[in-house]
């Protein structure tokens, strides 16, 4: 395996129940806490009632932060930092899926950090060299795998430039997961956010190094892991095992430990990015759209990992196939998968109507240089046509 360092500071309570268990003792020491949400499904589901009256019974100043859409904005989060420095904020409260959390972790800088936030650590990497304001999370989708890492999704609507960035200060103190509250997630949402789940285990797992290496074979069992639950869910929505594997899964593949070692290829996740920032749209679905494509362009720089993806995600038989046969196997089965998910299979699907439109948007896309094989614009541009 590569060298590496790991760090990891969220410590997780998982499990029925542990909101009521421990959010009272997790922020007895802060006074003022920030409430934040997204468009009330909190509301009504009762998970909002359940931590106001926590907060409440402390005794504590409740600042709320809500309309937290999907795909956050740096307007948005701007909009939290200035209510977070009038109120004088000690914690933020993130109660969500990805979307709150990711926005919470750019305010809890941007509350403190006086210069240009965009500038300084979005549009590039910076070193942040100051304490952000402390961050919780009460977690209701299993998706993202926001609560247990540092990096943050923001869209810049005016440069239309959606970016995400790891900082390990904006690592969560503490993330509360009760699988009960993903339960109130319809089922198309949830298939979606389990697809992301899968696309980011994916892009991990087909990066360097090949050879044998611990971080692969999680990887495998974890992509297992969540086929199987995904499958159990289209069965039974309110499927409890199924709902609590998946949120696992979801910090599992997030949370740095099968990224160990790994060079990681996001080119997938920084396209569905740029398409997101352009049109607002589900990211799962995004995802589902571009992987059998993206990976039909490059899985001959990566053929011995597409045929062991094949082998053993899919139980693809060889049975005489050459190398090229059993990776383009591998891959019509994840097309196969997706489509028995009743994700879409076309950039038309969610809305994209101007096939001109989608050159601008490939020329915006940030390369990683992380892929098997070396991505172009162009190339790009020949992904987003063939998506269309």
């Amino acid at each position: 395996m590569n060298n590496f360092i790991f760090e990891n500071f969220t410590k997780i309570y998982f499990g029925k129940g542990c909101v009521k268990e421990y959010l009272a003792s997790l922020i007895r020491e802060y006074q003022t806490v920030m409430l934040a949400y997204g468009r009330g499904s909190i509301k009504r589901n009762g998970i909002y009632d359940e931590i106001l009256l926590i907060l409440k019974r402390e005794g504590k100043t409740i600042i709320e932060f809500q309309n937290i859409l999907p795909n956050p904005t740096y307007q948005k989060v701007l909009e939290g930092a200035e209510l977070a420095r009038t109120f004088h904020v000690e914690i933020i409260l993130a109660v969500g899926g990805g979307s709150v959390i990711d926005c919470c972790k750019a305010v809890s800088m941007a509350a403190v950090y006086r210069g240009d936030l965009w500038a300084d650590y979005w549009e590039r990497k910076g070193i942040v060299d100051f304490e952000p304001i402390p961050l919780g999370a009460v977690v209701t989708a299993a998706g993202a795998g926001s609560e247990s890492n540092g990096t943050a999704v923001i869209t810049n609507e005016e440069c239309k430039i959606q970016t995400g960035r790891d900082y390990v200060k904006c690592s969560p103190r503490f993330a509360l997961m009760d699988p009960s509250y993903t339960c109130s997630v319809p089922q198309k949402q949830a298939v979606s956010e389990g697809f992301d789940i899968l696309s980011r285990i994916m892009e991990t797992y087909f990066s360097y190094p090949d050879e044998d290496n611990v971080s692969d074979n999680i990887s495998e069992a974890l992509m297992g892991s969540v086929i199987r639950n995904l499958e159990a869910l289209i069965e039974d929505p309110g499927d409890y095992t199924a709902r609590s594997n998946l949120f696992w899964d979801s910090s599992m593949a997030d949370n740095r430990i099968i990224q160990l070692g790994k060079q990681c290829d996001f080119q997938c996740h920084q396209m569905a990015h740029q398409l997101s920032a352009y049109r607002d749209c589900n990211h799962g679905e995004v995802l589902a759209v571009l992987h059998p494509v993206y990976y039909r362009h490059i899985y001959r720089a990566g053929l011995g990992k597409f045929v062991r993806f094949a082998e053993q995600i899919w139980n693809v038989p060889r049975e005489g196939k050459s190398d090229d046969e059993m990776a383009l196997a591998g891959i019509r089965a994840l097309e196969h998968f997706i489509k028995g998910l009743g994700l879409p299979g076309r950039l038309r699907d969610l809305g994209f109507s101007d096939r001109s439109q989608l050159d601008a948007i490939a020329d915006s896309c940030r390369i990683p240089g992380s892929s098997y094989k070396p991505i172009t614009h162009r190339e790009i541009r020949m992904i987003f046509q063939e998506c269309f």
